[in-house]
């Protein structure tokens, strides 16, 4: 039935100009509207609406992910414009933050400016 649908994808935040500024500038996302009830972005295709809200609690587990062609060289990229990678004493990460799961997918971490975790990921590594 929506198999064939778009989808849209939700984020909230209580501080729409760091949401702008991070999801519109350090990420590269193109601005579709900025409204008083959310900002709306394209994600390749993908709708991303920034929910204005005022007050949430983001989860404890990932939110929204992307999948690069080369994880290494998108964190990197991503560092240089601020992004901090997270570490999680639960598994191994190499130095930069990257984690490879049991497939060899690589994955790393990071949070939006209200806490939302997102992630990248790769196909898995030879």
């Amino acid at each position: 039935m929506l198999g064939d649908k778009p989808l849209v994808a939700f984020v909230a935040t209580t501080k729409p100009d760091l949401a702008k500024a991070f999801y519109g500038e350090t990420l590269g996302l193109r601005m579709l509207e900025d409204t008083p009830f959310a900002l709306v972005y394209d994600a390749n295709g993908t709708t991303l609406r920034v929910q204005r809200v005022e007050a949430c609690t983001p989860p404890p587990f990932t939110q929204l992910g992307w999948h690069v062609d080369d994880v290494a060289a998108t964190v990197r990229d991503l560092a240089k414009r601020g992004v901090t990678f997270e570490r999680f004493g639960f598994f191994e990460q190499d130095e930069l933050g990257i984690w490879s799961a049991p497939d060899g997918t690589p994955v790393a971490w990071f949070k939006d400016p209200e806490g939302y975790t997102l992630s990248l990921n790769g196909d898995p590594r030879d």
